[in-house]
């Protein structure tokens, strides 16, 4: 049994949320590279090298991104033989988010839903725990924008619905979200499990890096269709028109109810932000 104290965790997740952040991967950087080879406005293509310079300047000079700093979402994944000492988990996390966005100077944006009085340090933080096998904690920070969450909905589709209806869901989602998610964005998409997993899934499979291929191949195949259809709708970088208005389209899926077919779609902003380390 491995022992690792909570402190270790709020340093972690402190960091984190400042790098994910100021620090674009290299992976949305790319993607913005392939892009500009294909873009065929001309606007379109100085608003994606706007969009890479300001990820330069984020980097260098450790400002924001974009001036929404996000939810903090974190996943976790605690291995089964670690024992946690010292504190509460969560509160470890929590604390770790108070530290990164103070230390940051990154906004703080989470509010009371009815009075939308501001809880001041951008907690609660949201938590997604999976115990998997060994001795290591693995940490995600992954800050949401609130105009890419706004446009992501939950629907429970009827199995005969099939793939065209995934298909027809999927692209009618973006075009009714329009420039408001900020494009060019990251469409998550989750299939199946139940109303609340399915989100879940659309949510984590934004983790995958940008050019990476689905594990699946039906799943890889109807990826590739998806970004075709959505990027033939011509809503271009910010919402200005052009040929790239989404990035990638990542899926996850696993198994639903014989009387039910969940799906998700969880749309992410061209600020694709997330950092991960192993403890």
């Amino acid at each position: 049994m491995r022992e690792i104290d909570v402190k270790l965790i709020t340093e972690k997740v402190r960091d984190l949320c400042m790098e994910a952040n100021t620090d674009l991967g290299e992976d949305v950087l790319q993607a913005f590279d392939r892009a500009i080879e294909k873009e065929e406005s001309s606007l379109g293509l100085e608003i994606l090298r706007e969009l890479k310079e300001n990820a330069r300047i984020a980097k260098d000079e450790k400002v924001a991104l974009c001036q929404d700093t996000g939810f903090a979402v974190v996943f976790l994944e605690l291995g089964q033989d670690v024992h946690l000492a010292g504190g509460d988990l969560k509160e470890a996390i929590f604390e770790g988010v108070r530290q990164g966005y103070r230390d940051g100077y990154l906004r703080k944006s989470i509010c009371h839903p009815f009075t939308r009085k501001n809880t001041g340090d951008n907690t609660p933080a949201i938590i997604h725990t999976e115990i998997v096998q060994g001795d290591k904690v693995k940490i995600t920070v992954a800050p949401k924008g609130g105009g890419s969450e706004n446009m992501s909905r939950v629907v429970m589709l009827t199995p005969s619905d099939g793939i065209e209806g995934i298909k027809r869901y999927v692209v009618q989602r973006v075009k009714e979200s329009g420039s408001n998610p900020c494009p060019p964005t990251i469409i998550g998409v989750g299939i199946g499990g139940t109303f609340e997993l399915a989100a879940l899934l659309a949510k984590k499979s934004l983790l995958r890096p940008l050019g990476s291929r689905n594990q699946d191949p039906e799943l890889d195949r109807l990826e590739s269709e998806i970004l075709e259809e959505i990027n033939r709708l011509g809503i271009g970088p910010q919402g200005l028109g052009g040929r790239t208005t989404s990035l990638a389209v990542h899926i996850l899926m696993m198994p639903c109810h014989i009387a039910s077919f969940p799906l998700a779609v969880n749309i992410q902003c061209h600020a694709q932000r997330h950092k991960e380390v192993i403890l």
